[in-house]
């Protein structure tokens, strides 16, 4: 009987085994056209999976459970911050500068004022997108927020950064792209326009030896820092090295809750239809509710000795929206 048994599992595996070899197997989806695009938005979309007024999106795939594993994880009991130093001077990637005026110093107390001379969104400045309020295809943003909704509330009034003012906790996973054969030069950076797709964070994760879970924040190292700071700032059209749109197939298999990038994270140019726009932040904030960190700094993280601090935990704070 035993024997019979092991036949008959033995046959079925060869049966399987006979029909997958004898069809061909599946495509995985493509991002190449305006259609590819609208087809992920709609097979990609969290909209009402927590419910109809969720602020959070993919941030409730980080649960106590998760926080405390991250916790867990940690040894060295080390810091680091991932946000650039506030660019205060115009340069050509820079259109928008912080004002700071010291505007009282008296023998007791100085004080100063800060102020943005235009918005902190764009390619310089690090900051954390709204999950509803800043991103919208076809006039809305995550879960059905509309621009009129905006616009009467002057303001963010379901989905802002406020939603997230407890802070971000849960494990980090820096994926330094340089690291992927072929792709950075001899100086460690990537060139603009360099993008990544899902298949090279698949490569990541055996480079690295992690496999990204449900609740984590994944960030792209591409050297731009280190980049702008040997050969100096570069214009917008010049373009970034950042993530492909179809990376979007990616966070959604694995239950990704967060994303950032050294960059604006979508490559640029992209390649992609004029239509189509900034493709992943559409698929990730849009449709997933998977809110995004721009322009971070990992150059301190990536340095060798530390490359693995941030695979261990991660902690944030709303910083703009």
């Amino acid at each position: 009987m035993k024997l019979r048994t092991k036949t008959l599992i033995i046959m079925m595996l060869a049966a399987c085994f006979f029909v997958r070899d004898a069809q061909p197997q599946s495509a995985r989806p493509t991002i190449q056209t305006d259609a590819d695009f609208r087809r992920a938005m709609k097979e990609l979309s969290n909209w009402g999976r927590w419910g109809e007024k969720d602020e959070l999106g993919a941030a409730n795939l980080i649960t106590p459970a998760k926080r405390k594993q991250a916790l867990a994880l940690a040894k060295d009991g080390i810091t680091i911050s991932l946000a650039h130093d506030v660019i205060q001077e115009s340069a050509v990637d820079a259109p928008t500068t912080l004002d700071r005026s010291v505007i009282n110093v008296s023998p007791s107390v100085a004080l100063d004022r800060y102020q943005y001379t235009g918005s902190y969104h764009g390619i310089i400045h690090s900051h954390l997108d709204a999950v509803d309020c800043h991103i919208m295809t076809d006039g809305k943003g995550y879960n059905g927020v509309s621009m009129d909704d905006i616009k009467a509330a002057g303001g963010c009034p379901r989905g802002s950064i406020n939603a997230l003012k407890d802070g971000i906790v849960t494990r980090g996973i820096l994926f330094d792209a340089t690291r992927l054969p072929g792709r950075a030069g001899p100086q460690g950076w990537l060139e603009p326009g360099t993008a990544i797709h899902r298949e090279d964070l698949e490569m990541l994760e055996k480079i690295e030896h992690v496999r990204v879970s449900a609740g984590d924040v994944i960030l792209l190292y591409t050297g731009r820092w280190k980049r702008r700071a040997a050969l100096g700032p570069w214009p917008n059209t010049t373009g970034f090295a950042g993530y492909h749109a179809d990376v979007a197939y990616f966070l959604k298999e694995r239950g990704v809750s967060f994303i950032g990038g050294d960059g604006p994270n979508d490559v640029s140019q992209s390649g992609l239809p004029q239509s189509v726009g900034l493709g992943l932040h559409q698929l990730a904030l849009v449709a997933m509710g998977v809110s995004i960190f721009d322009n971070l700094d990992f150059e301190r993280v990536a340095e060798p000795k530390a490359h693995q601090s941030l695979r261990i935990s991660f902690y944030g704070r709303a910083v703009a929206d």
